[in-house]
């Protein structure tokens, strides 16, 4: 495996996360948040899901922020910004920014409040308009914090997210993000968190798992009837097979194209290791840093243009970079540590290699490249990494980190056991 000095492209924001780690005790969030983000390296939190079971009642939601549906939209007395508020500006604080989810959190209770569709769609877009004043021009004792993505709703075609029919969410779309745009015609406006592509190329799905990929083009054909604006489209993926996730993307992104839309951005805004029958056990384990640092390898490479973990609350059992119990950071936390470092380097640097595995990405910062390793899936064996020219340190990754293993020059041989994941720095 050669690394060599030549740039091949930027690279991507692909280690943005779904939430916070929010502390609801008065005066922790800032600083936890903070913490966390920074080590992290997190460019971005998509607001969706956000603090507490099935979204804390007073967070982010519309319905939650805008609690009476029959009230005056245009009266800011009706607005209750006072916990998103807190959620956002601890996010904003830290360093990042966030895509503001319009819609609800998923209700998988008996009984449905808020998945059931808004009784005036345009109603709705006006409200949402207000949040949008809110958070970047300062209305209802508001901010100016230029948030560029606004993202309608989430994963309609599953029925705790969405009550009504296709053709519903459709409509709400069409009236929402066209009233939108009118309003504010620089921010980019897209949906719908999709649940997934994968009947589009695993055989025996289920008829809701087929029904994905149809609701998609069909979405697809109305958005261009209609002439709906669509800056981009976001979708989501749990799996342990890294090659899902590269079909997906290709999948999306033909059909994009397909119907016209080449500028539309391709959004994964949740991904996370999921493996069959073991949903949640190695998502904070090496396994699970195995699969992310590999994942971050391929989806430089795949059609994707950003990315979000799925996710950084805490606790919950979907978060791997968070131990449950004490809050500290996991080996999938130190995998995206690394990736933030070739993040903010110079550009992704060419790969000279006679094999797909172990997956690699690296990158030029400065005087110095970095490189980041993972051997996901390949059986025991060795790779060589060729630096010509440079002083060579690398880093093999453990539960407490990445700890330093040998320093040496131009090229060295590694042990490759399945899920180790190595970080060099060359000069």
């Amino acid at each position: 495996m050669l690394i060599t000095d030549k740039i091949q492209a930027s690279v991507k924001e692909l280690h943005g996360v779904n939430c916070a780690p929010y502390n609801k005790r008065a005066g922790a969030n800032q600083t936890r948040i903070k913490n966390v983000f920074e080590y992290l390296g997190t460019p971005r939190s998509r607001l969706h899901d956000c603090c507490g079971a099935w979204g804390g009642t007073y967070f982010v939601d519309v319905p939650n922020i805008f609690r009476d549906f029959d009230a005056d939209e245009n009266n800011p007395d009706n607005y209750d910004f006072h916990y998103s508020d807190e959620y956002v500006t601890a996010i904003i604080e830290s360093g990042a920014t966030v895509v503001y989810r319009l819609g609800i959190t998923i209700e998988w209770g008996s009984k449905k409040y808020t998945s059931i569709p808004p009784k005036d769609f345009a109603k709705w877009a006006r409200i949402c308009e207000h949040i949008i004043m809110h958070y970047n021009e300062g209305w209802c004792d508001g901010f100016n914090y230029g948030i560029e993505y606004f993202e309608i709703w989430n994963e309609p075609e599953n029925p705790p997210m969405w009550q009504g029919t296709k053709e519903e969410f459709f409509e709400l779309y069409k009236t929402a993000s066209i009233y939108l745009k009118g309003c504010f015609p620089n921010i980019k406006i897209g949906g719908y968190g999709s649940s997934g592509m994968y009947a589009a190329f695993i055989e025996g799905m289920s008829d809701f798992y087929k029904s994905f990929p149809v609701w998609f083009v069909d979405f697809l054909e109305m958005v261009k009837r209609e002439g709906c604006p669509l800056d981009f489209f976001s979708w989501h993926i749990y799996t342990d097979n890294l090659e899902y996730i590269v079909k997906s993307a290709e999948f999306v992104r033909e059909n994009l194209d397909k119907y016209g839309f080449v500028n539309t951005e391709s959004h994964l805004n949740e991904w996370n290791y999921g493996a069959e029958g073991k949903q949640f056990e190695d998502k904070d384990t090496i396994v699970g840093a195995s699969f992310c640092a590999a994942a971050f390898a391929i989806m430089q490479s795949a059609p994707v243009d950003m990315a979000q973990y799925y996710v950084a609350s805490h606790p919950s059992v979907y978060n791997g970079l968070l131990y449950m119990r004490t809050g500290e950071f996991t080996p999938v936390a130190h995998a995206f540590h690394e990736f933030s470092k070739l993040f903010r380097g110079d550009g992704a640097l060419e790969i000279e290699s006679n094999s797909s595995e172990p997956y690699a990405i690296a990158a030029k910062d400065g005087g110095v490249t970095r490189v980041l390793i993972s051997n996901y899936r390949k059986p025991a064996s060795t790779v060589t990494v060729e630096l010509p020219g440079k002083k060579i340190r690398v880093f093999g990754l453990c539960d407490g980190g990445f700890g330093e293993l040998k320093s040496c020059r131009d090229s060295v041989t590694l042990p490759l056991s399945l899920y180790t994941v190595y970080c060099m720095e060359a000069e």
